[in-house]
Formats: structure tokens, sequence, C-alpha cells
């Protein structure tokens, strides 16, 4: 059966979603340096996290839809990276990260068993990771040009969204660290957004103060603990991992309502949020 989609927005409520459980290749993840997991992962505690994370994800609203692959990548588990969903269907990326070349096809597998089209491909030597690419706008698509999304993507995927503003994300700790245009932003509506002042581009904090978009500062001490990002399930609406105090009382401060879950498998080892672990397919 077709599964409905369409995404242009960061913040529209989200009627249909995809996510992957953790694999056992997720449990290795901290054998090779190179994944840049914090400590070795503890395979039962992230499932649970992960169907704890389902659930609540469930419960506000959307359809849940489990990639359900026995993935041989490690990061699989972080859906939003492989691929865009588009108002006209979706575009398979190519990762910056080598080691995860080839998720997308797994991610096309789906689309093509629910009917959604696939209406391009990043191929070499282009790179574009999801976390890269959001939409301040319907009609204004952010990317990030970074260590691991090169112009050569965004050349590719700029036809492919129309008009899309381009924002230089800081070297920072470098390749392994993996700092993404969205590890530093995260839209909670239209005129709201949770920011990292600190690495957030000049050129993209110009572009909210001319929008009239309000900011909210993570708080420094939380950055480590992915407290900047956070998944907007609908307009003031948003899930973020537990353990980050000082951010969700300045978020509910600024009127969000804040659901929180336990990610310390998740989320905190290997550095990705409640953003990266869904794939939006329809928000309206």
């Amino acid at each position: 059966m077709a599964v409905p989609y369409g995404v242009s927005s960061m913040v529209a409520p989200l009627r249909h979603v995809l996510v992957q459980r953790p694999t056992a290749a997720f449990g290795a993840a901290f054998a090779n340096p190179a994944n840049g997991y914090l400590r070795p992962v503890d395979l039962d505690v992230a499932r649970k996290e992960h169907e704890l994370f389902v659930e609540l994800l469930a419960s506000l609203g959307p359809a849940v839809h489990d990639l359900d692959a026995d993935s041989p990548y490690t990061d699989q588990i972080y859906t939003y990276d492989p691929a865009l969903v588009t108002d006209d269907g979706a575009i398979l990326l190519r990762s910056g990260k080598a080691a995860r070349r080839g998720e997308e096809e797994l991610l096309a597998n789906w689309f093509g068993r629910n009917e959604i089209p696939l209406i391009g491909h990043i191929e070499a030597p282009g790179s574009v990771d999801g976390g890269d690419v959001f939409w301040l706008r319907p009609d204004m698509p952010c990317v990030g040009r970074s260590l691991r999304t090169n112009q050569s993507g965004i050349d590719q995927l700029a036809p492919l969204l129309g008009e899309v503003h381009v924002f230089d994300v800081a070297y920072d700790a470098g390749p392994e660290a993996c700092l993404h245009l969205m590890s530093v932003i995260s839209m909670i509506a239209d005129d709201l957004a949770l920011v990292e002042r600190g690495r957030l581009p000049a050129g993209l904090h110009s572009l909210l103060h001319d929008l009239g978009v309000r900011l909210i500062d993570v708080a420094p001490d939380e950055i480590a603990t992915v407290a900047t990002n956070v998944l907007a399930v609908e307009p003031g609406v948003v899930m973020t991992v537990a353990g980050n105090p000082q951010t969700r009382a300045a978020m509910e401060a600024a009127g969000v309502e804040v659901h929180e879950f336990a990610g310390d498998e998740i989320v905190i080892n290997g550095t990705g949020g409640p953003t990266c672990l869904t794939r939006p397919v329809l928000r309206t």
C-alpha cells in the first residue's frame, strides 16, 4: 500500500516518518574509531531506548514506519541522512562519510515498496548528508557546505530543490566529528529556532534575523549532550533527549511543549539527535 509523502518544512505536523531499529552493526560501532562513538555500545539498552523513543513519537501523532532492515551499516539508525523526501518524491544522497555509502539503497527499496517515486540520486564526486539540508520556509531550502557535503553535491541537489541558500559550516573538530548545518540549528516553529549561536553561520544568522525568527540559545555546557538537536512534531511541540535541563527550561520559557526521552546510547553515544533518528516522509 502506498504511503503518502511530501516534505517542505521542518515544523509542519509530522504525519508519516521512517525509523530504523538498532542492529548488531550499531552494537559494534565503537570497535572502529572512525565511527566516532564515545564508548562501547550497550545494544540491549540501545534497543530499549529506541523502542521507547518510537512509542513516544507515535503517541504524539505520526504514523511510524520501520525500515526493518538487517542493516550492516553502523549508522543506519540515523535515517535522516541517507535520503531526502520532498513534495515531488525522494532524493537518494551520497554521504560524505564513506562508511555510510550504501545506506541510501536500503531506503530506496523502502520507497519503492511504498510507491514513493525517486526523483534524483547524488552521484560521485558529489556528496550530501541529510544533516546539512533543512527547510527554513517551504520555498527556502538551506544547505550546509561542510566536510560531509561538497559543492558538487550541492550543484546536483539544487535543481531538485529549487533555489537553495548555501552556508559554510565550520571545520570545527575535523572529519571524524561530523559537524552538520543541523548540528547548530533546529527549527521549532516557522518563527522560532533553537541555535548554537557560536557556530551558526553568520549568513544564516542574518537570514533568520531578516525573517523575524526568534532564537533560543542552547546552554553551552549541554552542546556535547546533543541539546541543540530537537525534533518538531508540530509547530511548538518538540522531542528532545533527556539530560539537558537548562536548554529544556529555555524552550519552555519560550512557550515550547517539550517531550523528553532517554537516549544515552542512541543519541549521546552516537551524537545523533531525535531529528537524526527520523526520516520525515509526510508533513502537512
